[in-house]
């Protein structure tokens, strides 16, 4: 009998080693990849703007963060298409975001005259090959419009007028 198991053993062991491989890392898969590639969160303002933080990941994972003046504070998540992640990277290429200036906030040279009490915009993109990270106080008369514009794109793209009411 315990020939019989030192043999079953054996074979178990040796049959274990047979298939193995030199250990691989694992190539991340799009349709999976959760690491944000776009963030954009709102900052308070004197009156009632809504306060929230939003990631979109490569793979179309949406991770809403309510945190004042929304229909719906604390956290949830959606699912968009991971095209639609695509196309929003792309539109943030051609609308000129990794153009603008790192701080349109007051006292930078950027801003030109500022209106205080007016909400602001943090926006993060990282398609793979570059970073680029704005503060965008909407005090600041001299910033683009455009980037005001691609703010409210990312907003759309990721929906949050279902959980912001507005």
């Amino acid at each position: 009998m315990k020939s019989a198991i030192r043999s079953v053993l054996i074979a178990v062991s040796l049959g274990a080693c047979h298939g193995s491989s030199p250990a691989v890392a694992p190539t991340p898969d799009i349709a999976t990849d959760t690491t944000p590639v776009v963030t954009l969160e709102r900052t308070p303002c004197f009156g009632r703007c809504p306060v929230y933080r939003v990631t979109i990941s490569r793979s179309g994972l949406v991770q809403f963060e309510g945190k004042r003046f929304v229909a719906d504070s604390g956290s949830d998540s959606a699912r968009i298409s991971s095209q639609a992640v695509a196309d929003l990277l792309g539109q943030l290429e051609q609308g000129g975001f990794y153009g603008f200036d790192e701080k349109y906030v007051s006292g930078s040279k950027s801003c030109g005259p500022y209106a205080t009490d007016l909400p602001g915009v943090i926006t993060s993109v990282d398609d793979g090959q570059r970073v680029k990270r704005i503060e965008h106080d909407h005090g600041c008369s001299e910033a683009p419009a455009a980037l005001a514009s691609l703010e409210n794109k990312i907003d759309q793209v990721a929906g949050t007028a279902r959980w912001t009411g507005h």
